[in-house]
């Protein structure tokens, strides 16, 4: 949809573009890709702790900015929905099929998309097929996988460890759990970048996700195996084919999701010395530096979507029936109301919103950590000597509506 003039009489009811005194922010564009953190601040002095912004598109929304306001949101879906099916602008046809939003915000057969008894049935299909996979090996798969990937670079004293360990990795691991062979796990690292980034290509990118699932499903069915594919096939809750393909792809964004986690957490140890050497001598534990990543800069920087089940107040700002929120990770983590001093330690703090909260928190937390703490010890052990090769301040870092993720993380070590 086109950005409509504010205060246009014609603008749909509720649409965030009716509220406000001046152009709409977008959360997607070059200024986003550059610089989110800025347009959050921005926002926030603006508009308080919910503000009014355009997706890609052109597509209004509510993007909630304050700790608390966030957690009232994620804690209550019987006022704010997860179910898109709720959302006003889809329900009435102005969010085309061809949407790089849809991959996000459209709805699906998972859990991520429903509330209520359907929810709980499909979560906890997830949770009982996760906790399974966790206790089947993932420390061994991720150190499998990590030394795999340090031998191709081993050899060579040099490596950028986004493209070489970080984007692969986690990607590989839950590949492997999830039932897939090592290189349809490759294939997918570039799908899922593109669905997180937006574009064009999005929605062909979720496809190819969707048909690769489905494959294995069908696989499975006949060639059942200690997967996560074959957990859900198998389970009591009697997931249909759709529900299966729709769960494993949400397992495997989620994967890449981590991606970035890994690389923020490689980033923060190979920029400060005192937290390398303390990881390496054991007197620092890899969770403790996880935790600040999660505070200061959380893999999801902007979590989709919440749609309005009712008129109701939030921030100060009037939200109508079927208005799309989304939830600001990054902003909230540091808003001032609950952070009023970024720079004090966040040590044994998890009060962070980097997994979400309520009934729909992210149900891989166990696994996404075990897998970093294997990749960053396996590491700093394999590779002595490893040091950043580039000054801090040539370290880049691309945005797209959801997520900012490093650009490159060029070390060297000797060899």
């Amino acid at each position: 949809m086109n950005a409509q003039p504010l205060n246009d009489p014609e603008a749909p009811r509720g649409c965030p573009v009716a509220h406000g005194s001046a152009e709409l922010t977008r959360l997607y564009g070059p200024e986003a890709a550059t610089d989110p953190l800025g347009i959050y601040e921005r926002l926030r002095k603006e508009h308080g702790s919910v503000a009014p912004v355009l997706l890609e598109g052109d597509v209004p929304a509510w993007l909630v900015l304050g700790y608390r306001d966030s957690r009232r949101v994620l804690d209550n879906p019987r006022q704010f929905a997860r179910d898109s099916r709720n959302w006003r602008d889809w329900r009435e046809g102005r969010i085309a099929e061809t949407s790089p939003l849809v991959p996000m915000l459209g709805w699906r057969p998972d859990c991520v998309s429903l509330d209520g008894e359907e929810h709980r049935r499909l979560r906890g299909a997830v949770n009982d097929v996760l906790h399974a996979a966790a206790g089947r090996g993932v420390r061994r798969h991720a150190t499998n996988f990590a030394n795999k990937q340090i031998d191709t670079f081993a050899d060579s004293g040099r490596a950028d460890l986004v493209a070489d360990y970080a984007d692969l990795l986690p990607m590989l691991v839950m590949s492997r759990i999830l039932g897939l062979a090592e290189a349809e796990g490759r294939r997918l690292v570039e799908s899922c970048a593109q669905v997180l980034k937006g574009g064009e290509d999005a929605v062909v990118h979720d496809g190819m996700i969707r048909e690769i699932f489905g494959e294995l499903a069908e696989r499975r069915r006949s060639e059942p195996g200690s997967d996560l594919a074959t957990g859900l096939l198998e389970h009591h809750a009697a997931l249909d084919h759709d529900e299966v393909v729709h769960h494993l792809r949400v397992v495997l964004i989620a994967a890449h999701v981590t991606t970035n986690l890994l690389a923020r957490v490689l980033q923060l140890v190979l920029t400060d010395a005192s937290r390398l050497s303390g990881l390496i001598s054991g007197e620092l534990n890899i969770s403790a530096v996880v935790e600040e990543v999660m505070w200061n800069s959380p893999p999801l920087a902007v979590l989709p979507g919440r749609f309005a089940a009712s008129d109701v107040e939030l921030g100060g700002h009037r939200i109508e029936e079927g208005d799309l929120l989304v939830l600001g990770l990054a902003p909230g983590n540091l808003d001032p109301g609950v952070r009023p001093d970024p720079g004090v330690s966040v040590q044994g703090n998890q009060a962070h919103l980097a997994f979400g909260a309520g009934p729909h928190e992210c149900p891989g937390q166990s696994i996404g950590q075990s897998m970093i703490e294997v990749a960053v010890d396996v590491l700093l052990h394999r590779l002595p000597g490893l040091r950043l090769a580039v000054p801090t301040d040539e370290l880049t870092t691309t945005a797209s509506t959801w997520d900012s993720r490093l650009d490159r993380l060029p070390v060297e070590f000797p060899v």
